[in-house]
């Protein structure tokens, strides 16, 4: 009996030092930002989506306006601030933001890049660590859009 309790103490010790060591892993800043004018294309993991690129598996469609593009720059950063999103770096057209998840405090890199000839502003949302996020990138744009067009 005592080698069951200790096996399973163990075991959850073991699972806590991992959580732990994916959360002090993802405080690190990946490269992002704008490459040949173009959000980065998703990787092969699980735990991004990316409107850029229709031909990947990780493709979602970008947000649509009809209003002024500053009008919906200026909403968008609104929505950001509602849904809980920091912001690390505002260029013209650009936004990157960071949200974290309030158990084990990984940290998901947003980014939206503002295109006016087609008014559409895409994004690209993924998690800094692990393969799979369960979809929970693909809710959090679907939440921002929503709201958006709300």
């Amino acid at each position: 009996m005592k080698f069951f309790i200790y096996s399973i103490i163990s075991l959850v010790v073991v699972i806590g030092i991992v959580l732990i060591a994916f959360s002090v892993t993802s405080r690190k800043q990946p490269e992002l930002g704008l490459h040949k004018e173009q959000l980065l294309p998703c990787s092969s993991a699980k735990n991004c989506v990316c409107s850029e690129y229709r031909d990947q598996s990780a493709y979602i469609e970008p947000l649509l306006y009809t209003t002024t593009t500053e009008q919906a720059w200026e909403k968008l950063k609104r929505v950001i601030t509602e849904t809980g999103g920091s912001v690390i770096t505002k260029e013209a057209g650009y936004l990157r933001l960071a949200y974290e998840t309030p158990l084990l405090r990984y940290i998901d890199d947003v980014e939206f890049r503002l295109d006016n000839t087609t008014q559409h502003i895409h994004v690209r949302s993924a998690s800094r660590v692990g393969q799979s996020d369960m979809g929970a990138n693909r809710k959090r744009v679907e939440k921002i859009k929503a709201r958006f067009n709300n």
